[in-house]
């Protein structure tokens, strides 16, 4: 059962692979779903609402924050690349997002952070929401300036965030790496509703996996927000491992928790 807590959610990357599996189910949550985007998705369903903005235009992010209780940020730059657009929709963007939220009197944030902000931790670790971050790119870097922002407009504004270090969130593993990191949509859905509805959120830095046997993190720090995964990736491991080679323990994407990211680049332009 999810628990309505606001009448007005925004979804921002409402148009990616994570908003597009979140859009329905997001809906239980609010009497009014915000989308928003880049590019063009398409017209507004029932019981929702669609705002365009590019996250580098203040204004327009301005105006896409006004009258919403809380926010679920997805959008920006999802992947490992040159560092220009990365800069534009992950650092300006954000911090345009949070000054918005603080101009609008928004409390509450679930902030997509990524697994890549500790990607240079090796695969025999276990890591901890404290532990110092380590990014294995430009990406990772961003979502470590997103967190240590959203702790500033918490520490100044007392605007809660769960930053939310999403795994690998895909219908189900691709490879053996994902059996540590995998996190179903409907446990993202679980993860979202708990940071969206806890009493005192706080800011909290909370890894986004499911109920995997194998895991590189621990969310014991992040008892306080209530989630409690359903879905595993064991279920898949047989297949997994049916359908790939055993790794080669001298490949860095196979030492550190951030797998190919740890090698991608350089960039130029």
């Amino acid at each position: 059962m999810t628990i309505k807590t606001h009448h007005k959610l925004l979804l921002t990357g409402a148009a990616g692979g994570l908003g597009t599996a979140l859009r329905d189910r997001l809906k239980p949550n609010c009497d009014v779903l915000r989308l928003s985007d880049k590019a063009d998705f398409g017209p507004a369903r029932a019981g929702e609402e669609v705002m365009l903005a590019d996250l580098a235009d203040g204004a327009a992010v301005n105006a896409m924050v006004q009258g919403v209780d809380a926010i679920v940020h997805l959008g920006g730059y999802s992947v490992e690349g040159p560092f220009e657009p990365i800069l534009q929709a992950n650092i300006i963007g954000v911090y345009n997002l949070y000054e918005a939220a603080r101009q609008h009197g928004v409390k509450r944030v679930v902030f997509a952070s990524s697994n890549h902000v500790t990607g240079f931790y090796r695969q025999s670790q276990t890591l901890t929401a404290d532990m110092p971050p380590r990014p294995d790119g430009f990406y990772g870097v961003s979502k470590a300036f997103g967190e240590d922002l959203s702790r500033f407009y918490f520490d100044r504004y007392g605007i809660e965030t769960a930053c939310v270090r999403i795994g690998s969130s895909f219908p189900e593993p691709r490879d053996r790496r994902m059996l540590a990191s995998w996190l179903s949509y409907d446990d993202l859905h679980r993860l979202i509703t708990a940071c969206l509805t806890t009493p005192v959120l706080g800011h909290s830095i909370i890894f986004g996996m499911s109920n995997n046997a194998v895991t590189w993190w621990s969310n014991e720090q992040a008892r306080h927000v209530g989630y409690v995964p359903q879905d595993t990736s064991d279920v898949f491991r047989d297949a997994v491992y049916a359908r790939t080679e055993a790794p080669d323990l001298n490949d860095p994407a196979v030492q550190f928790q951030g797998g190919g990211f740890v090698k991608a680049g350089p960039f130029s332009g």
